[in-house]
């Protein structure tokens, strides 16, 4: 049954829906500080303000709303992103920020007076679409990353990082980041298990480890009508033969592996490849399963370019481990909730700040199973659910 929550939600969220929305495909194509994420920066600062909440930036992109002291310690860290993969979801990212806002309405019209600060965070670059690194700004803040190299990532058309943030990034942030003392990140599921158990919240348990390689394949440009094909250097096949060894060799470990985005060089019909680099994002259930699909991919790239006669590079990108959230923060919040505990193959920000401070998230259920494309969904009805949850964490958080 709809309520007054379910309506206000979607008030709330119709004010952001049509940012970056692309006719054609019906996807979002929300870069991290491009045009339509700052519009939602700005929104965020304006939905802030309409709740007497101050907002700080921390130097490298990520934005707070802070509801009590912001210098007081051990504040309860809530949010999310606003950026996209390229002709993305709606729900990915936004859901998170959208229920915060939501989740202290909630808490003032209880009377919920926390006890400890509340602080609502806009991450930049979760996705990592425009300059590489997936979780850019809460590896920033964390220190995962450091300012120098964050600041020389350079998206498709060079510019660079710093250039797009207007300031070479504070990078860091030891005072800031000791002054959370719980970080819990609410999401849209991003699979069917909510569907399959009939429920509209999850805890999540753990996140896969994950990363990204890209593999450079160097060989021979000439011209496609007048090369035989005994002389070819051929990069292409290399590239070819890589995509297919990546998805056997995870299917055969149960593992996920995806190369979703290609470079060719020089991109001709008519022209034999010099050069093609591609990336691989690779994810198990455990590091030695990651690492065993790794060493096998380069083995046979490694095979198959001495076949081919083509040089290859491969280069480690990121890399995130087995996030295991804080165990028993998981179960008091399942507890609380009713809510069945999810694993999940997909990387967040709290992935990156659950290895500094007690983290938690909570999966809203997805109709579709579907993300990272438009057909990503959740019901109004759903997402007044998961604000309810947001707002019973956040009161047992804050007021314990």
């Amino acid at each position: 049954m709809s309520d007054d929550l379910s309506a206000r939600f979607r008030a709330l969220w119709d004010e952001i829906a049509p940012v970056g929305r692309d006719a054609d495909s019906g996807g979002y194509l929300r870069y991290a500080l491009t045009e339509p994420e700052r519009e939602l920066r700005a929104w965020f600062r304006a939905q802030a303000e309409r709740r007497d909440m101050p907002v700080t930036e921390d130097g490298n992109g990520n934005l707070f709303a802070h509801w009590g002291d912001p210098e007081a310690p051990d504040a309860v860290l809530t949010g999310s992103h606003f950026d996209s993969v390229p002709h993305g979801g709606a729900y990915d990212g936004p859901l998170g920020i959208v229920s915060a806002f939501l989740a202290v309405d909630e808490l003032r019209a209880a009377g919920v007076t926390p006890a400890r600060p509340l602080v609502l965070g806009a991450f930049v670059e979760e996705e990592g679409a425009r300059f590489g690194v997936p979780c850019l700004g809460s590896r920033l803040l964390t220190g995962a990353l450091s300012a120098e190299r964050a600041a020389g990532l350079r998206d498709a058309a060079g510019v660079s990082f710093a250039e797009a943030l207007g300031d070479r990034p504070a990078g860091a942030r030891p005072e800031l980041l000791g002054r959370f003392g719980a970080f819990v990140e609410l999401h849209v599921e991003q699979g069917r298990a909510l569907v399959d158990t009939d429920a509209p919240v999850a805890v999540a348990s753990a996140i896969w480890p994950h990363g990204r390689w890209r593999f450079d394949v160097v060989g021979e440009g000439n011209h496609a009508g007048t090369t035989r094909m005994a002389d070819r250097r051929d990069p292409m096949l290399t590239y070819a033969f890589t995509v297919l060894a990546a998805n056997k060799e995870a299917r055969l470990r149960g593992a996920h592996a995806t190369v979703g985005r290609v470079a060719v060089e020089p991109n001709a019909t008519n022209a034999i490849p010099s050069k093609v680099t591609g990336w691989l994002d690779a994810r198990a259930a455990d590091p030695q399963t990651l690492t065993g699909l790794i060493d096998a991919v380069r083995g046979k790239l490694a095979e198959r370019a001495r076949r081919d006669g083509t040089e290859v590079t491969v280069t480690e990108e990121s890399a995130t481990p087995l996030v295991a959230f804080d165990g028993g923060l998981a179960k008091r919040l399942a507890t609380l909730l009713d809510a069945p505990v999810l694993p999940t193959g997909a990387g967040h920000d709290a992935g990156v700040l659950a290895g500094h401070l007690p983290t938690a998230m909570l999966f809203v259920r997805n109709p579709t199973g579907i993300s990272h494309s438009p057909a990503e969904a959740a019901t109004d009805d759903d997402c007044a659910a998961g604000v309810r949850a947001l707002a019973q964490v956040l009161e047992e958080l804050t007021c314990a």
